[in-house]
């Protein structure tokens, strides 16, 4: 219980406000609201799953937003003339390539992850603008928007393709060692080098491994509209950085639990419908927003002072 305290506590906060919900606004859970609000949540999920294990190996990308606004566009622009599995692929391969750009300038050679991803978040949000000048993709194929199934089907298929991917990082982290090697890695660096890892080729994995999840997330999130928005993605790298810190992901790296990652995402993502339906402001929602997090980050140096006494 006490190892998984973190994790316990924002389940309980999520359980907490669904019943509140339950209670005072049951037509939150009608499926044409709820099944919408879950949908509107997977890209973020699969964004805050990478961060996580960006977070646990001791490192940072905050440039996860403009990752994800150029590989909507170039989602939109593959799909004018080729079949969707092959799009999805693009999307992943994208997304990979500006991982592993990253990965070569951090683990290669060894620069600062903060600096490094704030000059990428920078320069593809700018190379974006200046490609596309705020123009939309559009005329997009029927196969597109919900993956030509339909809204109701598309959404129940986006949310099994976050779900899969989620539990198969899950199983990863939990039974493979390469899962095992990122908290070690995050933990002491060194003394995982001594006991045969690589860091610097763990931590290049890492950051490809969370360019294929922008990729897969910005398809995800592209093929509910009828176009596509060039500026989309803009505080994207904030909220899964938020959804990771309160799911129990230690900011100062080597600890954290994905379970505890999606708790926090279906978190932050519910409080503005939730607003909604209790009548309660709109302005409210980035300042709970915050005060969850300040809480998430206190209670982490509470318990790392705690366990260095």
């Amino acid at each position: 219980m006490k190892k998984h305290f973190r994790e316990l506590s924002v389940a309980f906060a999520l359980a907490l406000l669904l019943a509140v919900l339950a209670v005072k606004a049951p037509a939150f859970f009608q499926p044409k609201q709820f099944i919408p609000t879950l949908t509107d949540a997977a890209p973020i999920i699969l964004l805050a799953c990478g961060m996580s294990l960006v977070i646990i190996c001791r490192q940072i990308d905050i440039s996860v937003g403009s990752q994800f606004a150029v590989c909507s566009v170039v989602v939109g622009l593959a799909a004018k003339s080729l079949p969707m599995p092959v799009v999805a692929l693009i999307a992943i391969l994208t997304g990979a390539a500006f991982g592993a750009f990253n990965g070569l300038f951090i683990a290669g050679l060894r620069l600062p992850s903060i600096v490094v991803t704030l000059a990428t978040m920078v320069t593809w949000r700018e190379a974006l603008r200046w490609w596309r000048e705020g123009e939309y993709v559009r005329d997009l194929p029927p196969s597109f928007q919900w993956l030509g199934l339909g809204q109701a089907s598309g959404q129940w298929a986006l949310l099994a393709i976050t779900l899969l991917v989620f539990l198969g990082l899950v199983f990863a982290l939990k039974h493979l060692s390469g899962g095992r090697f990122i908290y070690a890695v995050g933990s002491d660096a060194e003394a995982a080098r001594l006991a045969g890892i690589n860091p610097q080729r763990l931590t290049f994995a890492v950051f490809l491994l969370m360019g294929a999840l922008v990729g897969l997330a910005a398809l995800v999130s592209a093929v509910r509209f009828p176009d596509v928005d060039p500026k989309s993605g803009t505080g994207h790298e904030l909220r899964a950085i938020a959804a990771a810190v309160v799911g129990g992901v230690a900011i100062s790296g080597g600890r954290g639990k994905l379970w505890g990652v999606l708790a926090g995402a279906l978190l932050l993502a519910f409080i503005a419908p939730a607003l909604v339906f209790l009548g309660a402001p709109a302005q409210w929602e980035k300042a709970i927003q915050g005060a969850i997090i300040l809480l998430a980050v206190a209670a982490d140096g509470w318990r790392t002072r705690k366990e260095q006494r």
